[in-house]
């Protein structure tokens, strides 16, 4: 019965957010309600559930996915992102155009939303799709599904920060970016070869007529910034939380070892990045430091939002004796190995495939499964962050109608319905399997 009464709250988000079109925060946040009412527990524990798993959640994860997002907003508006676009583009040459709009997308994707990275970069896939004469639909879906795998698995994004804070591996960001790089590589390079093999097929009606012009859209942006200051603000705080990570690992200690491990901790570094990221700024004024400020934080309240309820949610769960029961079915044997990985994904693609949002994907499904990590034997470093990526490749797995990122990427590539499933729907689910794996077999290594 009680698994039972988690399968209806669930249910009800699903419901509620893909047929009602209710927000995922009172979608969440209505669920665990429900849940802990129908689970037995006394209404008073019911509101402490709620109260604590909201709180609790935001201590941890909620300044961090704040300056994240602050730093994506800059990025956006100060021309940073086109400008590591454009350093890419130049490494890796215009002869692969579409592995570089992969790993362009990949590179973006990092600080800013995917929606957001697409809508950046359309004007210059377009021009750089006519100046190398290769195909819009394959540039199309190479810029997308690079945007896709790092939106998906690489923290400071907030989905994969989310995901990390609801099952307890919030101080394991560094270990989680180091692995998710590692599992987004060959997610990428699957999305590039469904660019070039398959998207390459497709034609964009009127695609041939276009008159956007690279190095005019290029100087329509104005002065752009300088190479190392557009990549500065997110490089260098992965850098700190990665090197905050190593001395965890080692243990090591003493003063230059406590300051190294401050500047690591993951709400220090990005801060960090976000007044590295004021450099970026052509003004310090009311516009920029109140205007672009703010419009990060309007980005980031919504995550939040989503994300603690998501907490509550999880709290909620926790307070019933499901874990008791996974307990007795990992006791069964029914449970071993890397296969444990197979139920974050599918929970994972289940949710996102019925109500849309990869980051609403990420949040549920951390907070279904992290009340019975502990009783599988899953902790640590490495463990948890495999669990991320493999929750990661179920909210990868399917993009198609009911996701504004389908939309994004079919309106501004000009592709109709039919044929953006077979390139964009059907490249996210190669990513998805893919991603879980490559993380299956990182499993397998590693723990």
């Amino acid at each position: 019965m009680l698994f039972l009464v988690i399968l209806l709250g669930v249910g009800f988000i699903i419901f509620a957010s893909a047929k009602l079109k209710l927000h995922p925060f009172l979608s969440l946040l209505l669920a665990a309600f429900l849940v802990g009412v129908l689970a037995g527990l006394p209404l008073t524990d019911v509101v402490d559930a709620v109260n604590n798993g909201f709180g609790g959640l935001m201590g941890y994860i909620g300044l961090v996915i704040v300056a994240g997002t602050i730093i994506g907003t800059i990025l956006e508006r100060s021309g940073a992102a086109l400008k590591m676009a454009e350093v890419v583009l130049r490494v890796v040459g215009e002869k692969r155009p579409q592995f570089a709009m992969s790993l362009i997308g990949a590179i973006v994707s990092i600080p800013v939303f995917c929606d957001s990275g697409y809508v950046i970069l359309s004007s210059l896939k377009k021009a750089l799709a006519k100046r190398a004469k290769v195909a819009l639909a394959s540039m199309s879906v190479a810029l997308a599904t690079g945007l896709y795998a790092t939106h998906t698995l690489v923290p400071p994004t907030p989905g994969p920060i989310a995901a990390a804070g609801n099952i307890g591996a919030s101080n394991y960001l560094g270990t989680i970016i180091l692995i998710g790089i590692i599992v987004a590589i060959p997610t990428i390079l699957v999305g590039y070869i469904w660019a070039v093999k398959v998207a390459s097929k497709i034609e964009v009606e009127g695609e041939d007529n276009t008159s956007l012009d690279y190095d005019e859209i290029v100087k329509g942006f104005g002065t752009l910034p300088s190479a190392w200051k557009s990549f500065a603000p997110i490089v260098l705080p992965i850098m700190l939380i990665g090197l905050g990570s190593v001395i965890k690992f080692f243990g090591w200690t003493g003063t230059f070892a406590n300051i190294l491990l401050f500047f690591g901790q993951p709400v220090v570094a990005l801060l960090i990045g976000v007044l590295i990221a004021f450099t970026l700024m052509p003004k310090l004024n009311e516009e920029t430091l109140t205007g672009w400020i703010g419009d990060g934080i309007k980005d980031a309240s919504n995550i939040l939002l989503i994300t603690g309820a998501g907490g509550a949610f999880g709290s909620v769960i926790k307070a019933t004796p499901v874990a008791d029961l996974i307990q007795g079915i990992a006791d069964g044997g029914l449970l071993n190995g890397a296969f444990i990985l197979l139920i974050p994904f599918i929970v994972a693609a289940a949710l996102k495939t019925a109500q849309g949002s990869s980051t609403a994907a990420l949040v549920v499904t951390s907070t279904l499964i992290a009340p019975v990590l502990p009783e599988m034997g899953i902790e640590g470093q490495v463990p948890l962050a495999l669990v991320v990526m493999a929750v990661g490749a179920g909210a990868m797995a399917v993009s198609h109608v009911n996701d504004s990122y389908f939309w994004v990427v079919t309106q501004f590539s000009g592709m109709k319905v039919t044929d953006a499933y077979k390139a964009q729907t059907a490249a996210t689910l190669l990513q998805g399997v893919t991603a879980l794996v490559f993380t299956m077999i990182l499993w397998v290594i590693l723990v």
